[in-house]
């Protein structure tokens, strides 16, 4: 199972997917509400994989994949947003994202995309 790090400045919403991935045998690692904070505890947990909302106060979500790539590129960052526009997932995906997860999402769409990024190849 995976090591997640949680990243939203919505406390629910992190809390509605901690709850999910616990649920089914991942662990939380970590949690963060900005992309600052983020950049930070990834460097001391050092997860498996990062959920990162888009939309945040000071340093956005791409900012934080751009910069989180930069110091470890092999890191694996799912971003979620609940704008589901095509623009913004195919901008992610070119930043470096391994996935998108459109919020509000089905438990087994965001555990689907966490089984195929935690597999080996």
């Amino acid at each position: 199972m995976a090591r997640v790090m949680i990243v939203d400045d919505t406390e629910f919403m992190r809390m509605v997917i901690k709850d999910t991935l616990l649920k089914y045998g991942h662990e939380v690692v970590a949690e963060a509400g900005d992309g600052e904070e983020a950049i930070q505890t990834y460097l001391e947990v050092k997860p498996d994989i990062v959920l990162m909302d888009v939309i945040m106060p000071d340093m956005d979500g791409k900012e934080a994949l751009r910069k989180l790539l930069t110091i470890d590129p092999e890191a694996k960052v799912v971003m979620c947003s609940s704008i589901g526009k095509p623009a913004l997932i195919t901008e992610s995906m070119k930043i470096g994202a391994v996935g998108f997860i459109v919020k509000t999402f089905k438990p087994h769409g965001m555990l689907d995309v966490i089984r195929k990024i935690s597999e080996p190849n």
